[in-house]
């Protein structure tokens, strides 16, 4: 568990619950899934005492439950928002841990670039001056904005405007919880949109060998498990949407401050916020672009052997119509009657020989003329 305290430009690290608001400013709780389990009852006190307000119990269930798909929702006092994150994993396996047993191994399927990944929610419960963040074990995300929190407390000279008060990117020090909620959401937004380069580059490189022609395509498990994969950060992503939809809707439902500074920062969450769902509608559709360029590739490949199949049957049809003649010259000269023209002839067997070339040669200048012979390029 990691307590900061915002106020103004100053950032506190505790290790330990606070019992008071700061003057100007707000306080974030960033625990894990299991200390929030465990200390479930201190939590809520501590609440009640900042906030006067503690969580609803389906909203304990709500952040408690790792399997829980990205959902927003809100009551007069505080809201609460539950989005999934992508962490980096083993190649290998992935290591869960549950309360009292050790620690289990579980092998990953699918692609290497999907293999990599996984997949786990991060809650969020936002009060007016209280942020509480619940997250998986070792989430990279807490440590990373937790360092960047105290980076831009160390960088800020005090009594000066900070560059985040005049900018919607993730510099500075926020001013609100629901600010700093949209700054780590924006964060896990990023990982997933760093996550298509390696999408790209493993999926390419499929579809390079299901086009080349030269190359025989046995790996269609994994095929169909990038498919499966992809689907399912497709569903991600839509749960995600709809969340941050949801959100921005309350967001604007908000009644519009009246003091300058609380108007400035009402935009500024709005912009966040857009910025958000800009990004997800990023991921989704290069999620589905990727989606369909595997179909298309998939079809690609089957036209492609179709048309090969086409074209040796097209070569065996014109050598059997090419022999179909010199087998009937054949067989009449096989036949068992007494007298057959040029049977008995020293040079009869020179003219049979010498028509049948000249037919099969006839022929299959036909053929060629006809581009019978001709192979598609490559």
């Amino acid at each position: 568990m990691r307590v900061f305290t915002v106020s103004g430009q100053q950032v506190k690290d505790a290790l330990s619950l606070p019992r008071t608001l700061p003057e100007n400013g707000f306080v974030w709780i960033a625990c894990s899934r299991t200390f929030f389990e465990i200390e479930q009852m201190q939590v809520q006190l501590t609440l009640q005492a900042l906030t006067g307000h503690s969580l609803l119990d389906l909203h304990v269930s709500d952040l408690l439950n790792s399997q829980l798909p990205s959902r927003f929702d809100l009551t007069s006092y505080y809201d609460v928002l539950v989005f999934r994150r992508l962490a980096s994993a083993s190649p290998e396996a992935v290591t869960t841990e549950a309360p009292g047993l050790r620690k289990l191994k579980v092998k990953l399927s699918g692609p290497p670039a999907l293999r990599r990944v996984d997949t786990s929610p991060i809650g969020f419960a936002i009060f007016d001056r209280v942020l509480l963040t619940v997250h998986p074990e070792d989430c990279a995300i807490r440590e990373a904005y937790g360092t960047r929190l105290m980076s831009a407390h160390s960088s800020s000279p005090l009594g000066k405007e900070s560059a985040d008060d005049r900018s919607a990117g993730a510099r500075g020090i926020p001013v609100s919880p629901a600010d700093m909620m949209l700054r780590m959401v924006s964060q896990v937004v990023d990982v997933y949109l760093e996550l298509r380069r390696d999408l790209t580059r493993q999926l390419d490189h499929w579809q390079a060998e299901l086009i080349n022609p030269d190359t025989r395509f046995n790996n269609w498990s994994a095929l169909l498990e990038a498919r499966l994969s992809l689907h399912h950060l497709d569903e991600i992503c839509e749960d995600q949407r709809s969340a941050m939809q949801n959100w921005t809707e309350s967001l604007n439902a908000w009644a519009p401050p009246s003091v300058i500074h609380l108007m400035k920062e009402h935009e500024i969450l709005k912009v966040r916020s857009r910025d958000v769902l800009e990004h997800i509608d990023r991921v989704v559709h290069h999620v589905r672009r990727l989606e369909q360029s595997i179909e298309t590739a998939v079809q690609i490949h089957f036209n492609a052997q179709s048309n090969r199949t086409n074209e040796t049957m097209r070569t065996l049809t014109s050598v059997t119509a090419i022999f179909l003649p010199l087998n009937l010259i054949a067989a009449i000269f096989g036949m068992n009657f007494e007298v057959i023209p040029l049977l008995h002839d020293t040079a009869g067997f020179w003219w049979a020989i010498g028509s049948m070339s000249l037919i099969a040669f006839t022929l299959a200048w036909i053929f060629w003329r006809k581009r019978y012979w001709a192979r598609s390029g490559k």
